[in-house]
């Protein structure tokens, strides 16, 4: 059960004792700040009955405590603990008893100040000897200190036991409260702070009501992990990003972050802006080969690829997605602001292609990657829309090298063969094709939003565009719960391998997003379904992957053991999948939305409400007849058909 407030989180067993085993502890910044907090009342451990994650910063857990002589069967006492993101721990004793009990409370605190990485990879130490310290106890390695303070002061704190002590007499029907808080300081530098919870969010409280309670569900915890997420730029606080994910990844990866404001774009267009201004601080200027580029690190690729480059992901998702954040009401001055770093990146893709077709892959004798032609493809195009319309020169040269790319891509990646082809995965330096079949086909669907509710053409023409169609939502791709990573029947599949069979929930609302645009109502409805399915069976907050077995009526999908959850890249993949069912297209500096609903209605009637498009609310009723109506919308903004 992972609570997370960055850069505060805290890992716990569904039993709600902290024992200190595995990933089990409060965390700050990547640090171990507690460890071990085991409750004892009446000489006992509760009894968990219920233990549940009430949003995305808090767990709740219910227990029970016999505290009447031997021979009562029924507990009598109810033990709650609420555990919270930020450090702190409410636990509460109600009696049921008949008669006045005395009960002796002590709860067991330690840590080891651990590296959140060390921990992950089994070197976690032994406890640190503590020290009594206002009312609680004190822990300190090198200039790292962490300490654990109670409300009310504890009758005993024993620093050699690692305990505190309070004795409480309940009348029938009494309660008694305990406050634990953990605090942690340290003189290691940070680059980050928390977003915290204001009522000025930069990310909207966007809602769903929908015939199937299940997307109203995955609605609300997508928004709650989103704003969990979040993180502020130390030194220009009003920048706000996604972290990855926890508790594994709880910094900054460029590609994922860019991506996942993307999908976010219908919360608001502040956290795509404060993500932009953020990493246009990190590009590289200079006279190199990697001038204009977003630094980025290696990305594993599964068994038939070596690593790709997130830096080169980053570098094409950043023109794009300043062009769309304009389109959904990014204010003209901001996007004037980042102009110059787009035109950055732009400028290194066409001096890195230079006069061949292809991105090619930095490293020596790099493959032609699918995805990075489809990505390369996108920024093209939205770059040279977002040039044009800002009286920018460069446009038409980035125009007619996607034109070569698309007629190129045709003839160079198409693989033939008896079931109707399929795009190759990737073409080696000398030529050779790649035919295994992999999710990442999906960024060929994925074409951007231009001006007037236009998306921009793909790589693909249409007829096959409707075979990669049938291909994914194929049983060999679809494992019915999402899109697996690599096909079922291709060698090296592993259904738990990161890019080799996992389903990665991002890249199905890629393809969800993308089949619904392209008219392939069907095969998206059917990936939907799956999504929302495993959705309901992880609580609704969807985890960055999980096993691409094949459902069947065994149960749920197989959580990932390396997964994170929340995760960035799904939780936004939430916003995305929901949104696309209704076909939002705005183009804010026309003042115009085009709604394109998937006509089949997959979720029945279904209403989204305090999205943000123009900076203003923004609601949309989508009828079971798969007729969109605007509800809620900024003035002046008007529908375009």
């Amino acid at each position: 059960m992972i609570c997370v407030a960055l850069p505060g989180l805290v890992v716990s067993a569904a039993h709600g004792q902290l024992t200190g085993q595995g990933l089990e502890g409060f965390y700050r910044g990547g640090r171990r700040v507690l460890s071990r907090c085991r409750l004892r009342v009446a000489g006992r451990e509760p009894l968990t009955v219920r233990a549940t994650t009430t949003d995305a910063a808090t767990a709740h857990f219910v227990g029970t405590v016999r505290a009447s002589p031997v021979g009562q069967p029924d507990p009598d006492i109810v033990v709650e603990r609420t555990r919270h993101a930020d450090g702190t721990e409410h636990i509460t004793l109600r009696s049921a008893a008949t008669r006045p009990v005395r009960l002796p409370v002590e709860v067991a605190l330690g840590t080891d100040l651990g590296d959140l990485a060390a921990i992950a990879a089994g070197r976690s130490g032994p406890d640190l000897p503590a020290t009594v310290h206002d009312g609680g106890l004190r822990w300190s390695r090198a200039t790292t200190h962490a300490a654990v303070t109670a409300r009310p002061a504890p009758a005993d704190a024993l620093a050699a036991a690692g305990l505190l002590r309070w004795e409480f007499e309940l009348p029938p029907g009494g309660t008694a409260t305990v406050e634990l808080r953990v605090r942690s300081e340290s003189a290691a530098p940070t680059t980050a702070r928390a977003v915290g919870h204001t009522a000025n969010s930069p990310i909207a409280p966007a809602r769903a009501t929908c015939d199937d309670p299940t997307p109203a569900a995955l609605l609300r915890r997508s928004v709650q992990d989103v704003r969990a997420l979040l993180l502020r730029d130390l030194t220009r606080p009003a920048d706000v990003y996604l972290a990855a994910g926890a508790p594994w990844r709880c910094g900054l990866a460029p590609a994922d972050a860019l991506a996942a404001a993307r999908m976010a774009l219908p919360l608001g267009t502040r956290l795509a802006a404060g993500t932009l201004r953020i990493l246009a601080r990190t590009q590289i200027q200079g006279q190199d080969r990697r001038s204009g580029m977003i630094p980025g690190p290696r990305r594993d690729a599964g068994t038939h690829l070596p690593p790709s480059c997130t830096g080169t992901e980053a570098t094409l998702l950043f023109p794009i997605l300043l062009a769309e954040a304009r389109r959904w009401g990014l204010p003209e001055r901001e996007t004037e602001e980042l102009l110059p770093a787009a035109e950055r990146c732009l400028a290194w893709l066409r001096s890195t292609v230079g006069d061949g077709t292809y991105l090619v892959e930095p490293q020596p004798d790099g493959p032609v990657r699918c995805e990075t032609q489809a990505h390369a493809h996108r920024a093209a195009l939205l770059g040279a829309d977002l040039l044009d319309t800002c009286g920018r020169p460069g446009a038409e040269e980035l125009r007619q090298w996607a034109g070569h790319l698309g007629t190129a891509f045709h003839e160079d990646f198409w693989l033939d063969d008896p079931g109707g082809g399929r795009p190759a995965a990737a073409r080696t330096p000398d030529g050779r094709l790649l035919s295994h079949l992999t999710a990442q086909t999906a960024h060929l669907l994925d074409t951007g939003l231009l001006g007037e509710g236009r998306h921009a053409p793909g790589l693909l023409d249409e007829s096959r565009t409707a075979q990669l169609a049938r291909l994914l939502a194929g049983p060999a791709m679809d494992s019915g719960w999402g899109l697996r990573g690599l096909g079922a029947k291709e060698p090296g599949f592993n259904p738990f391998g990161h890019r080799s069979g996992a389903v990665r929930v991002h890249e199905t609302a890629i393809a969800v997003a993308g089949l619904t645009a392209g008219g392939h109502e069907q095969e998206a409805s059917t990936l939907l379904h799956g999504v929302l399915a495993a959705a309901e069976a992880f609580d609704h907050r969807l985890p960055e992957m999980y096993a691409g077995r094949q459902r069947d009526d065994s149960g749920g999908p197989l959580p990932h053991p390396a997964a994170c959850r929340p995760s960035a890249g799904a939780a936004a993949a939430g916003v995305l999948l929901l949104t696309s069912v209704a076909g939002i297209r705005p183009d804010a500096p026309a003042r115009t939305v085009t709604l394109r609903p998937l006509r089949s209605a997959p979720l029945g009637e279904i209403a989204l409400s305090d999205l943000r498009v123009c900076g203003a609310p923004f609601a949309v009723r989508v009828s079971r007849q798969g007729l969109a109506l605007v509800e809620e919308a900024a003035d002046e903004l008007q529908l375009r058909l």
